[in-house]
């Protein structure tokens, strides 16, 4: 197991939470709205929706059309001499996204981190990806992929991991904290209220914190597939907090 823990320093576990890049649609460039228009052809909604109400709801989980408004981050520290566990945990969510990027490739860029987010390699990592390069953002190392070997690339994903190489089902986060019995990240809102939160209430501060909530969930989901318990008691520092 403590081989386990000093492995655990060098992984960065991390959730994003986005929105549409626009309030409404009318704000976007003229050639974002023919393509969103283009886009919403091959979106079915449940309900029939108009092009401002879909775009609303669904641009955010676009990075053509969305934006990174929060990304949080928890890590791990192990000292093996006092055998003592800390979580410390931060968030990046600046008024630009520009910036939010770049102190965010910043704390990438501090040393060789193994990245861990539920379904990052579907979701989170490519959606930081693209939004880095069309902000002109160099990717940093750890996130260029390109004609590189799988075992080469330092990313770990907990709903991979809990596939056991079945590819017929998405598991949601939630429903892993359930199976494990680990604490709710979803008190206040979810992801389906970010847009609503961020544009009609200037809740920021609100989304802030349901992120690093998702990020700590991860972070125990994670230790429950070694075996450890759901409640493992570590000291937790916000980094937010302690300035």
């Amino acid at each position: 197991m403590a081989d386990f823990l000093e492995y655990l320093n060098d992984v960065l576990f991390l959730d994003i939470e986005t929105a549409s890049q626009t309030e409404k649609l009318e704000e976007l460039p003229t050639r974002l709205q023919e393509e969103w228009a283009k886009k919403s052809l091959q979106i079915k909604p449940e309900e029939v929706t108009d092009p401002q109400s879909l775009y609303f709801e669904r641009a955010g989980i676009y990075a053509e059309f969305g934006k990174i408004v929060c990304i949080g981050v928890g890590f791990f520290i192990y000292r093996k001499g006092e055998e003592s566990l800390e979580y410390r945990t931060k968030s990046f969510a600046a008024e630009s996204e520009h910036d939010t990027l770049w102190e965010f490739r910043e704390l990438l860029e501090k040393r060789q981190w193994i990245l861990c987010a539920h379904n990052g390699k579907e979701f989170d990592i490519p959606y930081i990806c693209r939004r880095m390069l069309i902000n002109r953002i160099p990717l940093p190392e750890v996130l260029q992929l390109a004609g590189r070997k799988p075992w080469e690339i330092r990313h770990l994903d907990t709903l991979e991991l809990w596939k056991f190489g079945d590819y017929k089902h998405y598991t949601r986060l939630e429903l892993l904290a359930s199976v494990f019995d680990i604490p709710s990240s979803k008190d206040d809102i979810d992801g389906s209220k970010v847009n609503e939160t961020y544009y009609h209430h200037n809740g920021l501060e609100e989304i802030r914190k349901y992120c690093l909530r998702d990020v700590e969930v991860t972070a125990r989901v994670f230790l429950a597939y070694q075996g450890l318990p759901a409640d493992m008691d570590f000291k937790i520092t916000n980094l937010d907090e302690a300035g």
